[in-house]
């Protein structure tokens, strides 16, 4: 679905006003129901802004794993493990970061044969893995994760006041999508 950040014709957005080459929501829905009258095209706006937020996001960090030992996914992966007490179940990290099982079961296979994990069977259920960071995984999150809050803090800093306010209505945005998706 064409988004303010993603024009009818499927390519990106250049930065700028809109105009044909970044049109806004209002065009794009405008657009879609002259030629589908009734379709409701209300979440554009803010799935847009969404989307584009990410992908400001996703621009600004990605110079951080330029020759990094971890990829983005990786770290993701690797953050709720570093400080854990206990060890995780794949499906539990899986729900955690709202990532396919098959997926993250990937990336676990990548790190493990790195060995920034660790996989022991469980005790408990035989299909299940313990997964635990080794003392490699811990130093290459120590050392990438400062540098990305850096970033993710400067991309902030504009909010000032507001910031508890966005990150509120964001919650609520979170667990409504969790709600709908059976996982609420």
């Amino acid at each position: 679905m064409p988004t303010p950040s993603t024009p009818a014709s499927g390519s990106p957005a250049s930065a700028g006003s809109p105009g044909p080459a970044n049109p806004s929501a209002a065009d794009v829905g405008a657009q879609w129901a002259a030629h589908h009258p009734g379709l409701d095209t209300s979440p554009m706006e803010l799935i847009g802004l969404l989307k584009h937020a990410t992908g400001l996001l996703n621009r600004s960090v990605e110079p951080l794993y330029a020759g990094a030992l971890l990829t983005a996914p990786e770290l993701d992966m690797l953050i709720p493990l570093r400080h854990a007490t206990e060890p995780f179940i794949a499906r539990s990290l899986a729900e955690r970061l709202g990532l396919s099982r098959a997926g993250v079961s990937k990336t676990l296979g990548r790190l493990e044969r790195r060995g920034f994990i660790a996989r022991t069977p469980s005790p408990a259920d035989r299909r299940a893995a313990l997964v635990t960071i080794t003392e490699a995984g811990a130093k290459a999150v120590d050392d990438l994760f400062p540098r990305q809050l850096a970033v993710e803090i400067g991309l902030l800093d504009g909010l000032g006041e507001d910031r508890e306010r966005v990150t509120e209505a964001l919650r609520r945005l979170v667990a409504a999508m969790e709600a709908r998706a059976g996982r609420g």
